[in-house]
């Protein structure tokens, strides 16, 4: 995939995660929690559509059973292109999964009952949608293994440049929706607990806007990482051996090691001002962030620079040898 192209998807998908935050924010019935999504509105849309009339009821059920089916129906199309597989049969257990789900989602009386109460509806909603996630999750993880397994190198570096993508899409979520969400979780947990005080919060607003950039900020270097091993990745494929190689593998090195660099700077200059801010502000977060991950991810980089740069000596050594 071009990296404009890439760049596209991923605005795309920034901007459908900010849409959904301010959604979830103003209409909590329709949207309560992400893990619920699309399953909580697919059941709203039906549930409406079935009430509205005979026809309607039908049309309802016509797609409450399309939709349940689709992975049953993905994997009769998968027959016909090759042997199935142990792990398809997680997509037959989806479908019973989202029959199950969307009938529940439909009808959230149950998620009320089995629950306790209204309050606890939205908590049943997000395990419902995790349960599907996770069935998914499972066969995409068993089969992207296999195919790791049985592929050759060509397609090896096509499936890591697939990974990178999908990390990127990850990162990208983590920053605009999970990060996001936070910040707009944190606002209003603050303006409840000040309610007649709103005019004293400035300060303690942009205190919450700068905790969102200090825990999304990790996610925004892992995209550059990303966009670094991509680049690393194309010039592999090209030529292992080549000087651009040499380059696009220290230039994840150098950026790993500024992005940890970076990473506690923010932590820590964080924490100093809530301290000095302190009389100032009407909620402290205060975190000491010990980036283990990431610095294990910079020793790594460091690793395969060195191995690549070492390869490329060699073989410049044995040409001039030949």
């Amino acid at each position: 995939m071009k990296q404009k192209t890439l760049i596209g998807l991923l605005s795309v998908e920034a901007l459908v995660c900010v849409l959904f935050c301010v959604l979830q924010t103003s209409f909590t019935f329709a949207f309560s929690s992400m893990a619920a999504f699309p399953f909580e509105q697919i059941g709203m849309g039906l549930r409406s559509l079935s009430l509205s009339s005979g026809l309607g009821n039908a049309v309802a059920i016509v797609i409450y059973c399309v939709v349940s089916l689709m992975p049953m129906v993905a994997v009769l199309i998968l027959r016909k292109k090759r042997k199935l597989c142990a792990e398809d049969g997680l997509l037959g257990l989806l479908s019973v999964v989202l029959f199950a789900v969307l009938y529940v989602m439909i009808n959230p009386g149950y998620i009320i009952a089995w629950m306790g109460g209204m309050a606890a509806l939205a908590v049943g909603k997000a395990i419902l949608g995790s349960v599907v996630y996770s069935v998914l999750c499972g066969y995409f993880v068993v089969r992207v293994l296999r195919l790791f397994l049985n592929g050759a190198t060509e397609k090896l570096f096509r499936y890591m440049a697939a990974m990178l993508h999908l990390l990127n899409v990850i990162f990208v979520f983590y920053i605009f929706g999970a990060c996001l969400h936070g910040l707009f979780r944190s606002i209003t947990m603050l303006q409840e607990g000040n309610v007649g005080n709103e005019d004293s919060l400035g300060v303690s607003y942009v205190f919450l806007v700068l905790q969102f950039v200090v825990d999304a900020l990790p996610h925004v270097f892992n995209l550059l990482v990303v966009f670094a091993a991509l680049r690393l990745l194309d010039e592999m494929q090209k030529d292992r051996y080549s000087a651009e190689t040499v380059a696009a593998a220290g230039q994840i090195s150098r950026l790993c090691a500024a992005a940890l660099v970076a990473m506690v700077l923010a932590n820590v200059g964080f924490n100093l001002l809530q301290f000095l801010f302190a009389k100032s502000l009407a909620v402290i977060y205060s975190s000491v962030q010990i980036p283990v991950f990431s610095i294990t991810f910079v020793l790594a980089a460091l690793l395969l620079t060195r191995l690549v740069t070492e390869n490329k000596q060699l073989k410049d050594d044995n040409d001039m040898f030949i």
